[in-house]
């Protein structure tokens, strides 16, 4: 894996969104102020999809979130591409606005208010059921984040009583900020995201073994 794609500690991006910025850092756990680099081990077949090539004004990184769910329960929700409100909840609605859900399916996302953002438009670029890999670019919206890929892995614990959720990007910078700027206001948001999935899947998980018992 390129050294570039690290961990970093969540903050905020600049005045304009410090007080998002901060309320997600306070409900998502802030990190080491250290890079962290991988840890859990990533099996190569998918460490490959993170991978990105970053341009010299683009920034990449990558966030690793483990769950006690089983991976066919996490998967069942991130595959949804038509519904990623259900555990990303910068996001209010979603609608799909070309395709049935296959490669090439376009999404129209609207995100709540607090951030620097309104509507995002999105392409499903992977959807492998047997892999576990999904993968979306941002293809227009009103937003800051231009040229934005987005490709999330989900793998078995070493201990295989849980899953490993790896999701990487790499996005443009935009004017007016740096490079660490746009990672860590990145990260938040990436951070945020695969906490309440890992939380919303064992939920489900709970969910079926009482309907079983």
């Amino acid at each position: 894996m390129p050294s570039s794609l690290q961990l970093h500690r969540i903050s905020n991006i600049d005045p304009a969104t410090t007080a998002a910025a901060a309320t997600a850092a306070v409900n998502c756990h802030k990190q080491s102020q250290a890079p962290l680099t991988w840890a859990t081990p990533v099996p190569d077949m998918l460490a490959s999809y993170h991978a990105h090539a970053v341009g010299p004004n683009q920034c990449a990184s990558v966030v690793v979130q483990t769950t006690a769910a089983p991976l066919q329960t996490v998967w069942s929700v991130v595959r949804r591409f038509d519904k990623p409100q259900a555990y990303k909840h910068f996001l209010k609605s979603c609608h799909v606005i070309f395709g049935d859900g296959d490669i090439g399916t376009l999404r129209e996302v609207h995100v709540v208010s607090g951030l620097p953002a309104e509507s995002s438009t999105e392409r499903l670029e992977i959807l492998d059921d047997e892999r576990h890999v999904l993968s979306f670019s941002v293809v227009g919206g009103d937003h800051r984040l231009s040229n934005y890929r987005s490709v999330t892995t989900l793998h078995p614990s070493p201990a295989g009583t849980g899953t490993v959720v790896v999701e990487s990007y790499v996005v443009d910078i935009p004017a007016g900020n740096t490079k660490e700027d746009t990672r860590v206001f990145v990260d938040t948001i990436v951070k945020c995201n695969l906490q309440s999935l890992a939380h919303m899947s064992e939920n489900l998980t709970n969910n079926n073994r009482n309907n079983s018992s």
